[in-house]
């Protein structure tokens, strides 16, 4: 359990430090836009309050979130949105409630899950660690997307060392979500992390090979960023095609962010 204890302690550190950014905001503060289109802060939370929900579901009670899986492949395109949308209308200081009942109860079931744990989820099942590094990067890049509305840079911190190894684990998943199939060859991944070290995943002879910031990866890799905007090198045409499509998320493929100075 002591991989699934850092991980959850993280995930308890990228919460928190969120809900400093909207804890005192006003209800005009959350109503404000941020980057994701048609989505409000009060949009951003809500959407983490219910699939902290649902992840508590997942770890709890198996047979009940299969229901929500049905409702998710129900409306595959707007599930998510409606979900958000439902959500937002409450008042602030409710929503805001919600969303820290449910990571606590969610962080005591994590912290509870007998060894060896595996929980369904709307993509492929997760060990107790996956569940909760599913959750850090959730929160990381929903939480970008309201430091962005509120004009605030959050410094990286080496939290991201686990939306980088999702990322480069859900390689994959990335190329199935898109109907295509994975290339049969391992990649190596080389990261540099927010204090200089150096984050690597997979062979060090892989001649198909990803470098550069470990920020930009983890920005790419949840969609936050354009490629074009970051600093990411690709040596070799699989490595090179997978950075179109990357995805660390559950789902259907998303829709990316413009590149800067773009048509919107």
């Amino acid at each position: 359990m002591s991989d699934a204890s850092s991980v959850i302690d993280d995930l308890g550190r990228e919460s928190e430090e969120l809900d400093r950014l909207v804890a005192r905001l006003g209800e005009d503060g959350w109503a404000l836009d941020t980057p994701s289109e048609g989505w409000t802060i009060a949009h951003q939370i809500a959407h983490l309050a219910w699939t902290d929900r649902a992840a508590l579901l997942a770890v709890t009670d198996p047979e009940a979130f299969a229901t929500e899986v049905e409702k998710a492949l129900a409306s595959p395109g707007t599930w998510v949105d409606e979900a958000a949308r439902e959500e937002a209308g409450r008042p602030p200081a409710d929503l805001l409630a919600r969303w820290r009942e449910g990571r606590a109860a969610l962080d005591r079931a994590l912290r509870q899950a007998p060894p060896g744990a595996r929980f369904p989820w709307y993509g492929p099942p997760m060990s107790t660690a996956s569940m909760a590094t599913a959750r850090l990067m959730e929160t990381w890049a929903h939480g970008l997307d309201v430091a962005d509305a509120l004009g605030v840079a959050p410094a990286p911190t080496a939290r991201l060392r686990h939306i980088a190894r999702l990322g480069f684990r859900t390689r994959d998943f990335s190329y199935a979500v898109h109907g295509l199939p994975a290339p049969a060859d391992p990649f190596r991944v080389e990261l540099l992390a927010p204090k200089g070290d150096v984050w690597a995943y997979g062979p060090e002879d892989a001649p198909q090979r990803v470098t550069g910031p470990a920020l930009d990866f983890c920005l790419l890799v949840t969609q936050r960023a354009h490629r074009a905007d970051l600093a990411l090198r690709a040596e070799g045409p699989d490595a090179d095609h997978w950075l179109d499509i990357a995805q660390a998320f559950a789902g259907p493929p998303g829709s990316g962010r413009p590149a800067k100075g773009a048509a919107r």
